[in-house]
């Protein structure tokens, strides 16, 4: 069995930990934030400090994905979870009156999840990662580069983990360092080429509060919802506990004013869908969080790797708008192709290299492609309706497909299957009579939310 080494103790660093240690690898993982995480889920929201995880409060959204992953490969992570106070949930939970079918089927259960809020999730996490034999985790341990000899392929290969008072060898090093990975810089410095990167600021600026009450608000609208020049996220969270985000364009000045609590109320009274949600004492401030990239990173570049004995799992390869909450399910789907590559050619670096590779670009990647066209076309609308001019026009199928799923039991699960993380559209769309559905509601206009205009907006951050 191997030595494997991960940088990132976080959710996803956990994660992808113990997926291998269950494969009977010695596994380290190196966190740099010091200390172990408080006993309670109350202490881990008040208390615990994680610098490295920059939306460490900022809202998360564990999908079905993500479930299924701990259900398949991590049994008794869910129960954990739960038993730090997560709330089971479901997509089908509220069906649209519109939809003919309200009867629920035999493979409808695949739509649940659990959600929570991020350090009482990550809290559970740790403590079922700390009873996985063969998983080691120390904290306040930072890695600050690699070790590496010359491969026969003439490329780097990584052999251990520099920290800032000790080297730990390994035959895998594995970054789940997140979007901000100072991996690639570390490539570099042992003489790997660079790795081929894509990179920009879709523009996007986040607020959130946090609620606390004795009963938890009922999703009316869509837990994420287009609102005109902005957009609001809801969520629940775990011990009774719930959390509201509006989103818009970080070029707005009007709308940054939501960051006033007085302010981000009057905005959220307006919204009839969503006005109950603030039915709750707050228990923070707003939460403002912006400069969020899209990132990919590929390090796979001509049919070579760019370095063995390497490879960068979740955010530390690609992220995201983080508003789709899409991190932690891709991550973890993503750590399970990493896992299941180990398995078949952990004997071969090269030859692991390239196939991860080629199962991420499969299987992966299409999620960050798809997110990132979805990212492009929600900001132009955004820039438009500010700016008084006729937004573009939306991707005709996708139009199509969000009307088509308020009167359709077959298409609004294959929409649930996207939110989820179970399917992208392109793969839903390639269906045996997929796009016969959609076709008699190509010329419907889509459903529009109760929202205040632009005009009313402005009014109301005045």
């Amino acid at each position: 069995m191997a030595s494997v080494v991960v940088c990132g103790g976080s959710v996803l660093g956990l994660v992808t930990g113990m997926l291998l240690a269950r494969d009977g690898h010695s596994v380290l993982v190196l966190e740099g934030d010091p200390g172990p995480p408080p006993q309670t889920p109350t202490d881990a929201w008040n208390r615990w400090q994680r610098r490295g995880v920059p939306q460490f409060r900022q809202p998360h959204n564990l999908f079905p994905r993500l479930q299924h992953v701990l259900d398949d490969e991590l049994p008794g992570t869910v129960d954990e979870l739960l038993a730090a106070g997560c709330v089971q949930s479901d997509l089908l939970a509220s069906l649209p009156p519109s939809l003919p079918d309200q009867r629920r089927r035999p493979d409808d259960d695949r739509f649940r999840f659990v959600t929570g809020r991020r350090p009482v999730v990550e809290l559970a996490i740790a403590r079922t990662a700390d009873a996985t034999p063969g998983l080691e985790l120390r904290r306040g341990v930072r890695a600050v580069g690699f070790t590496a000899e010359t491969a026969r392929t003439g490329r780097p290969h990584v052999t251990g983990v520099v920290t800032e008072n000790d080297e730990f060898p390994a035959d895998l090093v594995i970054d789940a360092m997140g979007r901000r990975s100072p991996a690639m810089d570390w490539l570099t410095t042992i003489g790997a080429p660079s790795p081929r990167l894509e990179s920009s600021d879709v523009g996007f600026v986040y607020y959130t509060r946090y609620f606390h009450g004795g009963a938890r608000p009922r999703q009316i609208g869509p837990a994420s919802a287009v609102l005109g020049s902005f957009s609001i996220l809801t969520l629940l969270g775990d011990n009774d506990t719930w959390s509201i985000t509006l989103f818009g364009s970080n070029r707005d000045p009007v709308f940054k004013q939501v960051r006033e609590p007085e302010r981000f109320s009057r905005v959220v009274h307006a919204l009839p869908a969503h006005a109950h949600w603030l039915q709750g004492e707050p228990i923070t401030d707003v939460l403002p969080m912006a400069g969020v990239l899209d990132r990919y990173r590929r390090f796979v570049v001509d049919g070579r790797p760019v370095a063995t004995g390497f490879a960068a799992v979740g955010d530390a390869w690609a992220c995201t708008n983080p508003s789709a909450g899409r991190g932690l399910s891709v991550g973890a789907a993503h750590a399970v192709l990493l896992r299941d590559a180990f398995r078949r050619h952990g004997d071969d670096p090269d030859t692991f290299a390239l196939a991860f590779d080629a199962a991420t670009e499969q299987f992966v990647t299409p999620f960050y492609r798809s997110q990132r066209a979805t990212d492009a076309e929600r900001f132009a609308e955004i820039s438009a309706i500010r700016e008084g001019r006729e937004p573009p026009p939306r991707d005709e199928r996708m139009r199509t497909f969000s009307v088509a799923m308020l009167h359709d039991a077959e298409v609004f699960r294959a929409f649930l299957e996207t939110i989820g993380c179970l399917a992208v559209p392109d793969e839903v769309f390639a269906r045996p009579g997929m796009l016969e559905r959609l076709e008699p509601w190509r010329d419907e206009a889509p459903l529009q939310m109760p929202a205040p205009s632009r005009q009313r907006l402005e009014q109301l951050l005045a």
